[in-house]
């Protein structure tokens, strides 16, 4: 199974229905306060209009409530909200009968992030455990990224539910424009894809740093991660696009996995292809855009896709932390 338009169609479809969904009031809702959204109901549509609850990963329903369009109060809704202290995010899902419509809102808690060092001597990541604490939640409309580049289109699903926070610093690159232009400046084949980097370089950024997250996604084909140097918290804008499990799997915990690809399996493919000098492209692909569209309803949309091109199944990751890689490891140099 190869590139097909399926999910840039699936996309435009559902965008032509953005006006159909669950829409925030704002994105930062306080811990034990009200979290006010509108509904708002496409024309034409009839069934028992309802707002569902679902899992990260699994899209399992885990509550369900009877809504009306115009304004709701999620808290009031789902009190579990605030009551159950096992924080996770979870995707709020408008549905009219048995169909899902417009894509859903990420709901994902304020917690104490994880602080995470490098052992003496070596390269692994060690996490330093902090008492968990909720601040509220930040709640935005769910989106998938596409690039497009000089050799085609990638489409990626975002895992929140992984690495919220890199999450968000991707989306807000994309939406500043900050991609645009931008190439890829270091292929291995095999192992990864990397770019972003506005200098083209390898050492340049957006002028800020990131921590490093904990993530839970496995690094695999088309997985999207952050470079950095060896300061675990010295990621910005650079990301990795990986070409396979068996050269990536090192990477687990120690970099930042946020995204898998869903389309563009030939153009990773193409860009992991190209003529090097070293890891350097002789003649570097280019973003010549990257966007955000409105993802699919939650569960609805197209699988990732492994090596072949196949949709594969979409889990909650698990797993413990690999051993450092062999090879070369992926840096802003």
């Amino acid at each position: 199974m190869r590139n097909t338009p399926f999910a840039a169609t699936l996309s435009l479809a559902f965008a032509c229905v953005a006006h159909a969904q669950l829409v925030p009031d704002r994105t930062y809702y306080g811990i034990n306060r009200e979290i006010p959204m509108s509904v708002k109901v496409p024309d034409g549509k009839k069934g028992e209009v309802t707002i569902q609850l679902l899992e990260a990963g699994t899209a399992k329903q885990v509550a369900s409530a009877a809504a009306a369009a115009g304004a709701v109060n999620l808290a009031t809704l789902f009190p579990q909200l605030w009551s159950d202290t096992n924080y996770r995010v979870l995707y709020a899902q408008l549905a009219v009968g048995e169909e899902k419509v417009g894509p859903a809102v990420v709901l994902q808690p304020m917690l104490v992030p994880l602080k995470g060092t490098i052992v003496a001597g070596s390269s692994t990541v060690r996490w330093r455990e902090v008492p968990p604490l909720c601040s509220g939640y930040r709640a935005y409309t769910d989106k998938h990224a596409v690039l497009e580049t000089s050799l085609g289109t990638i489409e990626f699903a975002f895992r929140p539910d992984a690495a919220p926070n890199t999450v968000w610093n991707f989306r807000q690159l994309i939406e500043g424009g900050f991609y645009t232009g931008v190439i890829f400046h270091r292929i291995i084949p095999g192992f990864v894809v990397q770019g972003g980097d506005p200098t083209g370089a390898g050492n340049g950024g957006p002028g800020f740093h990131i921590d490093l997250e904990r993530s839970t996604l496995p690094h695999d084909f088309g997985v999207l991660s952050m470079a950095r140097s060896g300061d675990p918290d010295s990621a910005g804008s650079q990301f990795f696009i990986c070409l396979s499990r068996a050269q990536t799997a090192g990477l687990d915990r120690g970099y930042t996995a946020f995204a898998q690809a869903v389309s563009g399996h030939d153009t990773i493919k193409s860009l992991a292809s190209v003529k090097l000098q070293g890891e350097r492209p002789i003649d570097p692909p280019v973003i010549t855009s990257a966007k955000l569209v409105d993802a699919p309803p939650f569960g609805t949309g197209p699988k990732p896709i492994d090596a072949e091109g196949n949709p594969v199944a979409t889990t909650p990751p698990t797993g413990t932390p690999a051993q450092p890689p062999a090879q070369p490891k992926t840096e802003s140099r």
